[in-house]
């Protein structure tokens, strides 16, 4: 079971360090925030799923995922698993970069692509320094301020990074899975089942839910659903009628996804209208 350390939160930001002594991997299910994360792996043996990519993990590697970009964590063995998160909206930086240049590396690339920075990539101080000087705080006050100067400090380590990289175009994905996820997002507020799934791709659903299973650590449907939900939830709270956001993100029955709704974010959608 996870120990959580630590964990502040400033207005709509939220910082966490965590530790699993004796990681299970059937603790860690695949998921999709409504918001951006960035998490910095400090030990274990681990590797991390996105939109279908796998990325193996070292000390001080940091993951980053924009919002609705599904991620899961993948434990390889039973050693000690720590890590460092912090989630945020796109807009956490808009008063001093109206202009979301801080938000390039989450935003300008595909789903599932260049999601990982090696500790190498970076200048100055660690992405681990950043956290640790947040975790170190022992007053509020104090803890507000590391929160935002720190947040700012590691966005821009990341841009700096990016902008090093000097990305090629991006190559279209030609793996089963990788066209499989990419048919299911270009499609994803319509019509869509397994059976039909199964047959655009010329495979069984057997075939589909395993080949599904192994790249996003989830089944086809519940990765629908999620991405629908996470969508409908950005509508509701930007104050779209509840009914109307349940049927533009592809749920045909209201009572379903009602249910779904509060399983998932542990409340209702006129909660969050409100």
């Amino acid at each position: 079971m996870e120990d959580l350390l630590q964990e502040f939160t400033y207005e709509n930001i939220y910082v966490r360090h965590a530790i699993d002594y004796k990681p299970d991997d059937s603790y860690f299910n695949m998921h999709i925030h409504d918001r951006c994360e960035m998490f910095c792996f400090i030990s274990g043996d681990a590797e991390c799923l996105v939109e279908g990519s796998k990325y193996p993990l070292e000390r001080g590697s940091l993951l980053i995922m924009r919002p609705a970009e599904s991620h899961r964590a993948k434990i390889l063995s039973g050693r000690q698993y720590e890590r460092y998160t912090v989630n945020f909206p796109l807009s956490a930086a808009d008063v001093i970069d109206p202009e979301r240049a801080l938000m390039a590396p989450f935003l300008d690339r595909p789903l599932g692509v260049g999601n990982l920075y090696l500790p190498s990539e970076f200048d100055g101080n660690s992405i681990e320094y950043y956290f640790k000087q947040i975790c170190s705080c022992t007053d509020k006050y104090t803890a507000d301020l590391e929160i935002r100067l720190c947040l700012l400090s590691i966005l821009d380590s990341v841009r700096k990074a990016y902008l090093k990289r000097d990305t090629p175009e991006y190559v279209p994905v030609t793996t089963l899975s990788g066209r499989i996820l990419a048919y299911i997002n270009e499609h994803i507020f319509d019509e869509l089942s397994i059976t039909m799934l199964a047959k655009h791709f010329f495979i069984s659903q057997s075939q589909l839910n395993r080949i599904f299973k192994s790249s996003t650590g989830t089944s086809p449907w519940e990765y629908i659903t999620l991405k629908r939900l996470t969508a409908a939830k950005e509508k509701i709270c930007g104050g779209i009628p509840v009914t109307k956001a349940c049927t533009e993100c592809g749920f045909g029955d209201y009572s379903a996804f009602y249910r779904a709704y509060v399983k998932y974010f542990g409340c209702s959608p006129k909660q969050d209208n409100k």
